[in-house]
C-alpha cells in the first residue's frame, strides 16, 4: 500500500517486479513464458540483422573509441565488450534499427522488445563479474531470469501505454522503455523494493524525448536509436541508485513541478488494471514485413492484391485505403519522403510496394529502392479514409484489432475485390500461424552474421524450451558472438 506522501504507482511498480510471480496467482505462466521465448529470439534475430546497415554500425562500440570493458557486457554480432549501460545503448539499437521487433499498439504505441536490451546485457555483465569471483554455477542468471524480468518489463510498459497517450502532449514512446527497463534491471542487479521505487522515480524526472524526430518535416534516424538511449539511461539510473542515489517520492504528482503538471498538463497517470502478464501474452510481432505495425495489414492486402493489378499499374485510377484513427495520425503521409526513416511511416509508400512488387524488405526503404518513380505514382493514386469500426476493435481490449482493407479501381471502372485484414500474422489469433515464421525470419537474420554452426546451436537452443530456460546468460550470449558467417 502506497504511503500518503509517495505516488502510488511508484509503489505498485516496485511491488509488481519484486514479488510477481507467473506460475500461478491467476497468471497463465505457461502461455506468458511460451511467448517470451518466443520475442528474446526474434529480438536477438533482428539485431543481428541490422548489422548489415551502416548507419546502424557506425553508433556502435564504445562512447571514446578505444574505452572497452573486458570482461563486461558482449554486444551480440561484434566484438565488443562494454560497460553495461553502452552495452545496452549498443543492443538497444541493433534490436529496434529496422522497426522489425515486437510492438504494443494502445493509446501509447511501442515496442516492449526494447527492453531485452537492459536485461541481456545487464544479465551478462552480472554473469562475466560473477565467473570472475569464482561464483557457483547455481547463482548465475538463466534466461528463465532473463525471460521473467521480460514479463515484467513488458507489462509495466504496456499496462501504462493502455489509457495514457504521451504522444499527444508531443513526446515519444521511449520513455516507457526507460520506465520499464530501470525497474526491472534495478531489481536484476540486486537492488531492493526501495531502490527499485526510487530509481523509477528518477526516471519519471527525466521527463521524455520529443517525438520530433518521428514527424515530418524532422523524420529520421534518431527514432532508431531512441529506445536504445532510453534503456541506456535506465542502466545508468539503476547503478545510481545501487550507489545510494535518493528517490522522489511524488515524482509523479509533485503540483506544478511533478511529471504530470509539468509534461501531461495536468492529467494524472491512469493505470486501471493491475499488472499480471496481460501484455506478454497479447504482444504482436512482426512476422512478414518489416513495416510500422499500423500498416502490417495493409501491407499484406496490397501484397495479395499484386497479382491481380501488376499488368495494369498504369490503368489505375485510385487506391482505397480504409484504416483506423492511429494509422491516419501517424503514418498517413503524402508529399516527398526524404530516408528510409520517412518511408517505413508511411503507410501510402508501404501499400505501394506491397502492390508493385508483391513483397516488402527492409532493403525497399533504402534510397536506391525508393528512386522507382512508379512507387510515387501510386502514392499518388490513393484516398485514405478512417473507417470507424477499426478505430473501436483497435482500442477493445478482447479484439486488440489493427485492420486495414484496400481496394484498387481501374480506369475502366472495374474494379478488384476489397480486401480486408484485421489481424496480423504476429497478432495472438494467429499465434500459431506465426510459429514457424518466426522460427524461419531468426534463421536467417542469424544466418547474415554468425556461422552455420553457431546458428545451428541457437536454434537447437530454442527448439528446446526447457533447455533455453536453464541456459546461463552469458552462454546464450557466446552463441551470438561466436564465429562469424562465411
Amino acid at each position: 500500500m502506497a504511503s500518503p506522501h509517495s505516488d502510488a504507482l511508484l509503489n505498485d511498480i516496485a511491488d509488481y517486479v519484486v514479488d510477481g510471480q507467473f506460475d500461478g496467482n491467476g497468471f497463465d505462466g505457461d502461455e506468458a513464458y511460451g511467448t517470451a521465448r518466443l520475442c528474446l529470439m526474434d529480438s536477438l534475430g533482428c539485431a543481428l540483422q541490422a548489422l548489415q546497415f551502416p548507419a546502424c554500425t557506425k553508433l556502435l562500440g564504445p562512447v571514446v573509441p578505444g574505452a572497452t570493458m573486458p570482461g563486461g557486457a558482449r554486444v551480440p554480432g561484434t566484438g565488443y565488450e562494454l560497460d553495461p549501460a553502452q552495452a545496452t545503448f549498443n543492443l538497444g539499437c541493433q534490436i529496434r534499427w529496422l522497426d522489425y521487433n515486437d510492438t504494443w499498439l494502445a493509446a501509447e504505441w511501442g515496442h516492449p522488445s526494447d527492453n531485452f536490451a537492459s536485461i541481456l546485457m545487464c544479465a551478462d555483465y552480472l554473469n562475466r563479474q560473477r565467473d570472475g569471483q569464482g561464483q557457483r554455477q547455481g547463482e548465475r542468471l538463466t534466461v528463465r531470469d532473463v525471460l521473467t524480468a521480460a514479463i515484467k518489463a513488458y507489462e509495466i510498459q504496456g499496462v501504462i501505454a493502455l489509457e495514457n497517450s504521451f504522444n499527444r502532449v508531443g513526446l515519444d514512446h521511449v520513455i516507457l522503455v526507460r520506465i520499464a527497463s530501470v525497474a526491472v534491471v534495478t531489481h536484476l542487479l540486486g537492488g531492493s523494493r526501495d531502490q527499485v521505487r526510487d530509481a523509477v522515480s528518477n526516471a519519471w524526472i527525466d521527463g521524455g524525448a520529443l517525438r520530433t524526430y518521428r514527424h515530418a518535416p524532422n523524420t529520421g534516424s534518431r527514432k532508431s536509436w531512441a529506445a536504445g538511449d532510453a534503456a541506456r539511461r535506465a542502466v545508468q539510473l539503476a547503478l545510481w541508485t545501487l550507489a545510494g542515489e535518493m528517490g522522489y517520492a511524488t515524482a509523479l504528482s509533485a503540483p506544478t513541478w511533478g511529471f504530470q503538471d509539468s509534461l501531461l498538463r495536468g492529467r494524472p497517470i491512469v493505470v486501471n488494471r493491475p499488472f499480471g502478464c496481460y501484455v506478454m501474452e497479447n504482444v504482436l510481432f512482426k512476422v512478414s514485413f518489416p513495416a510500422e505495425f499500423h500498416a502490417q495489414t495493409a501491407v499484406e492486402a496490397a501484397v495479395r492484391l499484386h497479382p491481380h493489378v501488376t499488368g495494369r499499374l498504369d490503368q489505375i485510377k485510385r487506391i482505397r485505403i480504409e484504416t483506423h484513427e492511429s494509422a491516419m495520425r501517424i503514418i498517413n503521409k503524402t508529399g516527398p519522403l526524404h530516408n528510409p526513416a520517412d518511408r517505413d511511416h508511411c503507410l501510402q509508400y508501404m501499400v505501394a510496394v506491397g502492390l508493385l512488387r508483391g513483397s516488402l524488405t527492409a532493403e525497399d526503404y533504402e534510397n536506391e529502392a525508393a528512386s522507382d518513380p512508379r512507387i510515387d505514382n501510386l502514392r499518388e493514386q490513393m484516398e485514405v479514409t478512417e473507417e470507424p469500426r477499426y478505430t473501436r476493435d483497435y482500442l477493445d481490449p478482447d479484439k486488440r484489432s489493427i485492420a486495414n482493407a484496400i481496394q484498387v479501381e481501374f480506369d475502366d471502372g472495374k474494379t478488384t475485390d476489397r480486401i480486408e485484414v484485421e489481424y496480423p500474422i504476429g497478432h495472438r489469433r494467429r499465434r500459431t500461424e506465426a510459429v514457424p515464421l518466426l522460427r524461419e525470419k531468426f534463421r536467417k537474420n542469424c544466418q547474415t552474421q554468425l556461422s552455420m554452426d553457431n546458428t545451428a546451436q541457437l536454434l537447437r537452443v530454442f527448439d528446446d524450451p526447457q533447455r533455453l530456460d536453464e541456459t546461463s546468460v552469458d552462454d546464450l550470449i557466446d552463441l551470438t558472438v561466436g564465429p562469424a558467417a562465411g
